[in-house]
């Protein structure tokens, strides 16, 4: 019921990410270890030396005050009192806010954290490891996270909004919440989801209280925890990293280096780190802090601070400074025992850029794993592939690529000039031997005719399948529109479908189907067959 294929074969993952998928020598200086099963070992080992039993106090107290309005499930309240002991760790992913959770991909993301931490636990019986879900609460593109898409329809959250989106009101979200009621359709599935809408996103006053209640109802069950890093008391813990940022600029001279060196193996660079990392966050802002001169000044803003005004403050308020892309996996690794980070090609492009950041800093660096990738179809769509005898991994090829694959497949016609190519080369080696025997500029208008010849007969091929095409246009349209429905705008599935479109015909099994196929170690693409798939809503 799957297939799976390389990810540099899809056609939509990087050279940086497929070369370190398939460990390239010349990749293994920007990371600590490769993320296998036996390497897991030295990593918690290195992991359990640093992280202090005081760290761990404070993130269970912040993590219990945190779940107070939440109902937690056995297993996750049984993750967060195992943090206390120096044999817990944690395995880490990271996603924005998005509105009902955006992307298909959010899944997949989570599911592959908690499969990690499963699979860990069987290999390391004497440790735990706990599966968390890092809400990027403290970031201010709004933009990117106000929408999701259902059924080629964009229902999209209009507001006007500043700072933190995690500090965002859910206030003006009752209006979506009717046209969801009438678009999602009259189903259980459709029921149920509709409910879940409403409960987080009216019943929750902030968008991170929403996001964390949404989190929960889908993966509380699986012992996920959910953590939100917009807190003082694990401001506070970072705080050394925070001055250092402002006073030395670690992050900057370091994560520079390391891109360059990136550009230089041919790499195209994720993020260019600024000489301060950190945003200031107070009273519905989060602005840029810049250095000029002497002086520290929050952009757009008129506050103005000295060196030591500032470092007070971070000792006074760690909660008002933010840590931007650079600063944020420091952040994430200081408060954590953690041991891997999981997430898509372009978080991890950046991560590569930060060992060194992390060595100067005297922090361990995690293993980073590319997160699952999947391509869902029905058992309908299935069998719709094999009466055109097309296999599924055939729907990453450009549709131009994919029409012409059709064709020369179902053409009565052989569209393949090779053969006939062959038979010229062997006709023109008598005139290369005679022309050997007599002047250059001979030799020269026998390979002239010959590439003349060649691109003819490249031309006529061109044209026969351009013809053959047109006879079997309806043939190949059935394949183009499969395609064009399981790759939106020809993009991945995972990155436009939101996961209600799947969950509204197949139901509560998702999740668990999911967890049951994917396999975090498994650095494949994944075409996913759903067994028991429902079409009608």
């Amino acid at each position: 019921m799957a297939d799976c294929l390389p990810f540099r074969s899809t056609g939509f993952f990087s050279d940086l990410i497929s070369d370190y998928i398939e460990e390239k020598q010349n990749l293994k200086p920007f990371y600590n270890r490769f993320p296998s099963v036996d390497n897991f070992k030295d990593q918690l080992e290195e992991k359990s030396k640093s992280y202090t039993k005081d760290y761990r106090k404070g993130l269970v107290e912040v993590l219990n005050s945190q779940y107070a309005g939440l109902s937690t499930s056995e297993a996750t309240q049984s993750h967060i009192n195992s943090l206390s002991e120096n044999s817990a760790f944690t395995v880490t992913t990271g996603h924005q806010l998005n509105l009902f959770t955006g992307p298909l991909y959010f899944l997949y993301k989570i599911v592959s954290t908690i499969n990690l931490a499963k699979q860990l636990k069987e290999r390391y019986p004497d440790s735990s490891f706990v599966p968390v879900y890092w809400m990027a609460s403290e970031d201010h593109d709004f933009e990117e996270i106000n929408f999701f898409n259902f059924k080629h329809k964009k229902f999209q959250w209009e507001k006007k909004a500043e700072g933190a989106v995690g500090h965002l009101s859910t206030s003006g979200l009752e209006e979506l919440a009717k046209t969801i009621e009438k678009e999602f359709g009259k189903s259980e599935n459709a029921e149920y989801l509709k409910g879940l809408f409403k409960v987080a996103y009216l019943e929750h006053e902030t968008l991170a209280s929403a996001t964390q209640f949404l989190a929960n109802e889908l993966f509380g069950a699986y012992g996920l925890v959910i953590l939100d890093a917009d807190d003082a008391r694990l401001k506070a813990m970072f705080s050394r990293h925070m001055k250092n940022d402002l006073l030395y600029h670690t992050a900057f001279r370091q994560t520079e280096k390391q891109a360059h060196k990136l550009a230089d193996l041919g790499y195209n660079i994720q993020v260019n780190p600024r000489e301060i990392n950190l945003f200031y966050m107070h009273d519905g802002i989060r602005e840029r802090i810049v250095k000029q001169d002497d002086d520290y000044y929050v952009l757009e803003t008129e506050l103005r601070f000295s060196e030591q005004e500032i470092l007070d403050l971070v000792g006074e308020h760690p909660e008002r400074f933010s840590p931007n892309v650079v600063m944020r996996p420091l952040y994430q690794e200081v408060i954590l025992p953690n041991l891997a980070y999981i997430g898509g090609g372009g978080e991890l492009a950046y991560w590569l850029e930060l060992k060194s950041f992390f060595e100067a800093e005297n922090i361990t660096f995690p293993m980073l794993m590319l997160r699952n990738s999947v391509l869902l179809y029905s058992d309908k769509t299935a069998g719709k592939l094999k009466k055109l005898d097309t296999p599924v991994q055939d729907l990453f090829l450009t549709p131009e690529a994919l029409e012409a694959k059709q064709t020369r497949k179902n053409s009565s016609i052989e569209i393949d000039f090779e053969s006939q190519k062959k038979h010229l080369e062997k006709q023109f080696e008598d005139l290369f031997d005679l022309a050997n025997k007599t002047d250059h500029s001979f030799y020269g208008a026998v390979a002239a005719q010959e590439k003349k010849q060649k691109n003819g007969l490249d031309h006529l091929e061109k044209r026969l399948l351009k013809a053959q095409k047109l006879k079997l246009k309806s043939e190949n349209e059935r394949v183009l529109k499969l395609q064009r429905m399981l790759f939106p705008n020809q993009s991945l599935q995972e990155r436009t479908f939101n996961f209600s479109e799947i969950y509204v015909d197949y139901g509560e099994k998702l999740i668990p189907e999911l967890l049951e196929e994917l396999d975090p170690f498994q650095f494949e693409f994944l075409c996913l067959e759903l067994r028991i798939y429902n079409t009608k809503s």
